[in-house]
């Protein structure tokens, strides 16, 4: 059968989550129940990552195996038409080798989260951000993020359901810009390591917003940080804003389109 990789953007505010749920709807339902309509009995597709409820997508990579040696772009094109309605879209297709998993194979996983600083309430980006109504400093939150950096034990920023075998993970990179927003300032998050435990990412945006905040130090991170313990952890931001931006491989498989 062969195989493809899709390259996904979604708004998931719909959805509870990426995961196919049998009661509530999902971004992976929503994309095998397309596929469904192509080629019926197909074997279920495969995530680079299954974001939680609320939480969006600009470049998560599922792989699904054909019937039909479909021509890629045809297959995206098509795709997109069986999904409307639904705030999903297939932007990159590519045919890929057998041995090819979107999730096993990948290297690494870029995540970009939005907060912006404002006292109004959102309109037109509501639902695709996390306000908060003061003012926010960046250059304690940039101090207390490179506390995270590198190799550490993170069970304090580590969900109590989280199912990961070892809280031990590697941060490759957590940069914090900031840039103009209506009436307001706007503070994004970037991301990177091959992996994360669950609600990582949302407990270190949740507790470096104190820092900025001024109700934390960049000290305290590294305090939280040591203490191991989910008590030490400051609030877990909302899903709003979270996107899962960019996946990468070994050999990116659509490097060529």
């Amino acid at each position: 059968m062969p195989r493809f990789a899709l390259k996904i953007e979604y708004d998931g505010t719909p959805f509870s989550g990426w995961q196919r749920q049998a009661a509530h709807p999902s971004v992976q339902g929503a994309v095998e129940a397309a596929l469904a309509r192509l080629e019926p009995d197909l074997p279920s597709i495969a995530a680079a990552g299954r974001t939680d409820a609320g939480v969006h997508a600009l470049g998560q990579v599922a792989h699904c195996d054909m019937t039909r040696d479909w021509d890629p772009f045809r297959l995206a094109a098509a795709l997109n038409h069986h999904l409307k309605p639904a705030p999903v879209a297939v932007v990159a297709c590519a045919r890929v080798s057998d041995d090819f998993h979107a999730r096993f194979s990948a290297m690494e996983r870029r995540y970009l989260f939005r907060l912006v600083s404002r006292r109004a309430p959102l309109t037109h980006d509501r639902g695709q951000v996390w306000r908060v109504p003061h003012p926010l400093t960046l250059a304690p939150m940039q101090e207390a993020a490179r506390h995270l950096l590198g190799r550490h034990d993170f069970t304090t920023f580590r969900a109590a359901m989280c199912q990961a075998a070892s809280p031990v993970k590697t941060l490759d990179a957590l940069e914090i810009e900031e840039r103009p927003f209506p009436h307001g300032r706007e503070f994004r998050f970037h991301v990177c390591a091959r992996s994360f435990l669950h609600n990582q990412v949302r407990s270190f945006v949740g507790t470096l917003e104190r820092v900025g905040a001024g109700a934390w130090t960049p000290e305290d991170v590294k305090t939280a940080l040591e203490a191991r313990a989910r008590a030490a952890c400051g609030p877990v931001c909302p899903p709003q804003g979270l996107y899962l931006a960019e996946v990468g491989y070994p050999e990116d498989p659509f490097a060529a389109l």
